[in-house]
């Protein structure tokens, strides 16, 4: 079980490699999320290389003004009865960018294979880019493998149920926002970890929304 948590200063540069060849019967799971820095690249490569190996990513980066998010990540199935899952989460404020390439590769041996891979993005300003990427190369024939990706803003129809509730727009836009982090953070083991980051997150949306206001 690995958490990563990325918050370098505004004005840095931060590069990683992670890198896990999975064994028979292994389990690797890990939730990065990314924070800070001017410019985040992770380059991620996990090799399924025995029977029943299981690996479960899961990614959330949050970023405004000009900050970039890049993850690049390979998920390699060599071997049968393997289960892959990523979850990637990504919200964007101000000029922000993010660039997500998930490559799945099922070799040719490796039937029974169980791979699902998801990228979603939410957009809270105009200016935001993201360049979403999911790729699937299968060489066997008896698998099951999905992969999808969004990028949009929040439902209007959704806001608008909440302010119908007497929920003020700003405070619903929050809600639902975090509600979208909370797929990821949920799922972080460690409960201090887990509260301080959905305070951070709260936060960081906060001044994204109140930025947008006086823009």
């Amino acid at each position: 079980d690995h958490v990563i948590v990325q918050e370098e200063d505004p004005s840095s540069h931060h590069v990683a490699v992670r890198q896990a060849r999975l064994a028979g019967g292994s389990r690797d799971s890990a939730q990065a999320i990314s924070l800070g820095a001017a410019l985040a690249r992770t380059d991620i490569g996990v090799e399924l290389d025995g029977e029943g190996a299981e690996a479960s990513l899961d990614g959330l980066y949050l970023v405004d003004g000009s900050q970039q998010a890049d993850t690049h990540l390979t998920m390699r199935h060599a071997a049968a009865h393997c289960t892959s899952h990523q979850l990637y989460r990504g919200i964007l404020g101000g000029k922000a960018k993010a660039v997500f390439n998930g490559r799945i590769i099922v070799d040719q041996d490796s039937q029974k294979t169980d791979a699902n891979q998801s990228n979603r993005n939410l957009l809270l300003s105009d200016d935001a880019v993201v360049n979403s990427n999911p790729q699937l190369e299968i060489f066997a024939d008896d698998v099951r493998c999905t992969h999808g990706s969004t990028v949009g803003q929040l439902d209007e129809e959704a806001i608008f149920y909440l302010r119908s509730r007497g929920i003020g727009r700003d405070e619903a836009v929050q809600l639902l926002t975090l509600a979208f982090a909370g797929e990821i953070l949920e799922r972080i083991p460690i409960e201090q970890i887990r509260r301080r980051l959905a305070g951070v997150v709260a936060s960081r949306v906060a001044a994204i929304n109140a930025a947008g206001e006086q823009g």
